[in-house]
């Protein structure tokens, strides 16, 4: 077979054709600058979530690799700090053998890049890994069989087994769900002496401190055998995970497009039209091709004008590898990834079907709906001039646009610097009230705080501090609130005021590090503490300022937002102009108004309620009003009604349309309009059942007593 044929195009046509598709992949898939803000948001909540965390985690798959595709995974892989698997007896004098429990590889009967894993000394301990012990050869190993069942079973219920996860599927923001793959696994300080090879072989790329890292950090053991070992149901494949986002990383963006390139071409090409049995190659596939073509230098130059080139050389590697039926595992050749999968019959019609596209050239990523349109506006114009300085791919506004999205999905959370100095004093009168208080919820919120004093003075990029600084803010906010519920009424005036004074504080400083509507919070706060003048004061502060035609709503008008805020600090950006979701944790009261809709989320295994900012202001400004403005109360009744009624989507997401109909019937139950809160709460159940708050609906129906 004879695949050294490059496509048959001009150079200069397919240097033009290659920066197209690099332009049209850069909106795709995102460009420089936006790839690394993802990778950023997600490793700060990692490293936050590593800092107090009673077992190892680590994020994986395509969302921590940079991507977000609508089907885009997000991978979690879990293991016990005392639990230490070694590839031989000394390298336990490396731990306290008393506190940790030493796993041995055993590979000798296992496939390439598999392994059983062996107890050398008996343990009494109790829980999972006991629970897992097969007898085989007079010794105690872990099967993975058992063990993923076991792990699974005792976490996740509403959960289904996907290779050696257990897989749910969540929901971000609105109508946007992810599959999340949980994995259960064992780490090793130590590389892999199979593993051993790959070292040698990095002499091009990556860079040697890249191999170092990854050396040093070892791997992982997720539990799944070989099909065609001895052992399946016992043996655990060798994970290389973390060796493989530091891999990704260190990719320029040419070759990350590459990538991205091959998962696309995977997905509406090669496996489009096919059913789940029929689809033989994967994404993981695609990776491994891009790994072996980058450490094989067979493209000196990985930029924009090669992109097409690049991708050849990946599918060509990829036809070969099916021809031959053998695809290398990259750090161990010798596991071959087709064993089990690609042969026979299999691998000749899935070859023919790759040689037919191989033979189309580079016209064949017409097929794909998400590059034909770049390919076709250079074919349609072969002069056609292209600009990949990604400076002109994304307006300031729209890279603002993405990037609070991404900041605000993820819920992350952070103090900027030069505000820390100023919070301390607040974080030391929390932990004297923890010290008399003693709550689980006080105890988690309080390491968070430190970590965040931690964090604030470790090397942090730009990105990591913006999304740490929303993090400080949704902790603040939560922490005053459990606070506020848990204090009791002393008595003594001194006192009352020196707690309620700190729970300001608090909650206007989460204000100053958040969102516009972070505000409502004061606002709700107030309202809780019947200081409603106070409250309508706050109120209308953030009604100003959500008025802006320059505010950021998951939209923006991007010339007046450039005008208003355009070369400013993301933080400043994010105080003055951007606005989200309120979300109220299920777990802590707000307001008693709300209480029955945050029971029967919480029933329903949702966390939070979320509500548009708009929705929630008129609900504070008409339950404030009632108590000292009768005409200012209707105005704010009347406001709610119009704006649900005539919003088209810019103010009241239609996903978060059930909780915006159920406040209106709260509010019109209130004013003694019962057969307006009646029209509106069968609104709330005929809405997307987003909040998950049927059944206090449905009570709240029944409590009318008007005939249905």
């Amino acid at each position: 077979m004879d695949t050294t044929a490059a496509p048959r195009r001009q150079v200069g046509i397919f240097s033009i054709l290659s920066e197209s598709v690099y332009v049209g992949m850069c909106n795709k898939i995102g460009t420089p600058q936006q790839v690394a803000a993802r990778r950023d948001i997600v490793d700060i909540l990692e490293l936050f979530g590593n800092q107090h965390a009673v077992r190892g985690l680590m994020s994986s798959g395509s969302r921590k690799e940079g991507f977000r595709f609508s089907d885009s995974d997000m991978d979690t892989m879990f293991w016990q700090h005392n639990h230490r698997v070694i590839w031989d007896f000394s390298q336990s004098e490396y731990y306290n053998i008393h506190r940790q429990v030493m796993i041995l590889c055993d590979s000798s009967e296992s496939p390439a890049g598999f392994t059983l894993l062996w107890l050398p000394l008996e343990r009494a301990e109790q829980g999972v890994l006991m629970l897992s012990i097969v007898e085989m050869n007079g010794g105690l190993y872990i099967s993975s069989s058992k063990y993923r069942e076991n792990a699974c079973a005792s976490v996740y219920l509403d959960s289904r087994v996907h290779g050696p996860c257990s897989t749910s599927t969540e929901r971000l923001e609105g109508y946007y769900t992810l599959d999340h793959d949980i994995a259960h696994c064992f780490v090793s300080d130590f590389w892999p002496p199979s593993a051993s090879s790959w070292i040698d072989r990095c002499h091009s790329w990556p860079p040697p401190h890249v191999v170092n890292d990854i050396v040093r950090n070892g791997c992982h053991f997720v539990a799944i055998g070989h099909k065609l070992g001895n052992h399946e149901d016992n043996e655990w494949r060798i994970s290389f995970s973390l060796a493989e986002h530091k891999l990704v990383y260190s990719m320029n963006h040419t070759q990350f497009l590459t990538y991205g390139l091959m998962k696309l071409f995977l997905k509406e090409i090669i496996n489009n039209g096919l059913g789940e049995e029929d689809k033989l190659l994967c994404s993981y596939h695609m990776k491994t091709a891009v790994f072996w073509a980058i450490q094989q230098n067979t493209l000196p130059h990985w930029c924009p004008q090669n992109l097409l080139v690049g991708f050849w050389v990946c599918f060509k590697l990829l036809l070969k590898w099916v021809y031959e039926g053998i695809s290398p595992n990259f750090f161990i050749p010798e596991n071959n990834m087709f064993l089990s999968k690609i042969h026979g019959q299999a691998q000749t019609s899935l070859f023919r079907r790759l040689y037919g596209l191989y033979e189309k050239g580079i016209t064949l990523l017409l097929h794909s709906p998400s590059i034909r349109s770049s390919i076709i506006d250079v074919l349609c114009n072969p002069r056609l001039t292209v600009c990949t300085d990604e400076h002109t791919l994304i307006s300031e506004a729209e890279f603002d646009v993405k990037l609070f999205l991404e900041i605000c999905t993820h819920d992350a959370l952070i103090i900027n610097r030069s505000d820390l100095q100023h919070c301390k004093k607040y974080i030391q009168t929390i932990e004297q009230l923890i010290e008399t208080q003693q709550t689980s919820d006080l105890q988690r919120c309080m390491k968070y705080l430190h970590t965040i004093e931690q964090l604030i003075g470790s090397p942090l990029s730009q990105y990591h501090v913006i999304s740490l600084q929303k993090h400080a803010a949704t902790i603040l906010q939560s922490t005053a609130f459990i606070l506020h519920n848990m204090c009791t009424n002393t008595g003594v005036n001194k006192q009352v005021y020196i707690v309620d004074k700190m729970y300001c504080h608090m909650l206007e400083l989460a204000a100053k590090f958040g969102l516009v509507p972070d505000m409502l919070y004061i606002a709700m706060y107030f309202y809780k503490t019947l200081r409603y003048r106070e409250a309508l004061s706050v109120i209308e502060m953030t009604k100003v300022k959500l008025a802006q035609p320059y505010l950021m709503y998951r939209r923006v008008d991007r010339e007046r937002y450039t005008e208003a805020v355009g070369g400013q600090s993301w933080s400043t950006k994010m105080r003055q102009a951007v606005a989200w979701e309120i979300k109220l944790i299920n777990e802590i009261s707000y307001i008693s108004e709300l209480l029955p809709e945050q029971q029967s989320s919480r029933q329903n295994k949702e966390p939070r309620l979320h509500i548009p900012p708009f929705v929630l202001l008129h609900m504070l400004e008409f339950l404030c009003s009632r108590h000292i403005d009768t005409m200012r109360t209707q105005t704010a009744l009347d406001d709610l009604q119009v704006l649900l009624h005539s919003d088209q989507g810019l103010f009241v997401p239609y996903y978060y349309r059930d909780i915006s109909w159920e406040i209106l019937g709260i509010c019109q139950q209130m004013a003694g309009n019962l057969q307006a809160a009646l029209c509106s709460y069968q609104q709330s159940l005929g809405q997307v059942s987003f909040n998950e708050i049927q059944t206090a609906t449905t009570q709240r129906i029944h409590d009318l007593h008007i005939p249905t």
